[in-house]
């Protein structure tokens, strides 16, 4: 099965260099008939000297101007959506709020971690001094904490990221190990009606399940949640649509109906069979 691909980067992320129609080309090449672009906006994102044009800034007006352009160009066969994947750090939870306040017109919103105690995980830097369980058990503390204050998304992104970038990735990953805050984590989301994403772009970055683990994810289920986003995290138009089958077959085990596609950031249900 071809799921909407709901987590894709364009030249309007500091990291990514395609244009949308190229997106829109490689995804229809594939038999994908609806995408959500999901560009990067990461407030108070820390600037490094090596990677000064890394700001992670969006400007949106213009980005929901040019995104809905190609959205019209392409309306007769294609189902483009508008969303963001927002960057969250407990000390800006009253800016991500407003964000999403003062932008109605957005699809749907990601929320995920990218920045911890001013530290980039992407970067060496971040694991310094600290044993990877350490390190790991910071960032879902700093999810945790930034979801007591940002309550304006509609699924939190790549929950489990910071496994790709450990000095020892996922080789010594244990669920069990971090089950209290997970499941901390878990509640806060199924109480304020939130979903989860899951994440294939860590099948293309050294690890062989998706984001996030299929543990977390029987977490999710079993606390009653249902919202369920596909997202390749494409950089690249080769990665769109990577791994859908995996993602199918690790719903389809844990009893999963239904997969969600977002309008103005309310869920539309869709049979996964």
């Amino acid at each position: 099965m071809i799921f909407p691909d709901y987590h894709l980067h364009s030249s309007f992320s500091s990291d990514a260099d395609y244009d949308i129609i190229d997106i829109i080309k490689s995804a229809q090449k594939k038999d994908i008939n609806s995408i959500c672009i999901t560009d990067h906006y990461d407030m108070d994102f820390p600037i490094y000297p090596d990677e000064p044009d890394m700001t992670f800034y969006l400007n949106t007006e213009e980005y929901y101007k040019y995104m809905s352009s190609v959205k019209e160009q392409f309306a007769h066969d294609f189902d483009l959506r508008i969303g963001v994947e927002l960057g969250m750090m407990p000390h800006i939870g009253d800016k991500l709020n407003n964000y999403v306040f003062s932008h109605p017109e957005l699809d749907f919103i990601i929320a995920s971690v990218h920045i911890v105690d001013g530290f980039d995980p992407y970067r060496p830097d971040y694991f310094v001094g600290k044993t990877d369980y350490q390190a790991y058990l910071r960032y879902f503390e700093t999810i945790l904490d930034s979801l007591k204050v940002f309550t304006n998304y509609n699924v939190l992104g790549h929950m489990d990221y910071i496994l790709r970038y450990g000095k020892t990735k996922a080789d010594n990953f244990k669920a069990t190990d971090y089950y209290d805050i997970f499941k901390e984590i878990i509640n806060i989301i199924v109480q304020n009606g939130k979903g989860l994403e899951i994440n294939t772009g860590s099948l293309y970055k050294n690890l062989d399940f998706p984001h996030p683990h299929k543990e977390i994810l029987k977490l999710y289920k079993d606390a009653g949640g249902e919202i369920i986003t596909i997202g390749s995290d494409a950089h690249k138009p080769e990665y769109i649509g990577y791994g859908f089958d995996k993602a199918k077959e690790i719903l389809s085990a844990l009893g999963f109906k239904y997969y969600c596609t977002f309008s103005k950031q309310s869920p539309e249900f869709h049979s996964i069979i």
